[in-house]
Parts: C-alpha cells; structure tokens; sequence
C-alpha cells in the first residue's frame, strides 16, 4: 500500500499540489488520508512539499511548515493567505483505475 502511494506522490509534478486525501484516492485507497501521512514519514527522495491538507493548507508546524511554503514558492505555487490557490495548482490525477468486474455469462 505504502509503495503504491509514494509512486502516486511522485506523479505530482513541479508547481503542482496535492492533498493528502486526494493521493490516497488516486492510488486507490480512498480515506486513507492518513497512510499518506506514513508513507511521507518513511520515505526519502520524495517530492513531499507537493502534499497539502484540505483545502490547500499547509498542515506541518513550525520551521518544517516554512519550508514546505518557501519550496513551493520557488516552484511557482502561488499562496492566498495561508493556503495553496487550489484552483490553480491543484494537480489532476484524472480517474483512478477502476477493477474489472468478472461477468457471468
């Protein structure tokens, strides 16, 4: 599942953004927001500044928050206040891949 969801993350490309919720959907674990989350934490070489929470905000505290907004600056996010502006950095994942049905004939 973790490998899955770092390879979803690496498909975000620079100037773009995601949200935690979003990448889970995209890899085809919708509401598993949280195993984002993990699989962030455990990871090096990801693009991990592309990951937002809802609606655009940046959900880390402190010093790790400030560099997670100054990398996305330098990618050409533009910010609204405190959050991403979504409407234009929001990358589309387009629709996940749905699982083949078996039909019986």
């Amino acid at each position: 599942m973790l490998d899955i969801i770092r390879d979803t993350i690496r498909k975000i490309p620079k100037g773009k953004v995601s949200t935690y919720g979003d990448v889970a959907r995209a890899a085809g674990f919708p509401g598993c927001a949280r195993q984002v989350v993990w699989a962030l934490r455990a990871a090096r070489g990801l693009p991990w500044h592309r990951v937002v929470g809802a609606g655009g905000k940046i959900s880390l505290p402190g010093e790790n928050g400030l560099e997670q907004r100054l990398r996305l600056e330098s990618e050409g996010v533009v910010f609204h206040g405190r959050r991403v502006w979504m409407e234009r950095h929001q990358h589309d994942f387009g629709k996940p891949a749905r699982k083949k049905r078996k039909t019986v004939s």
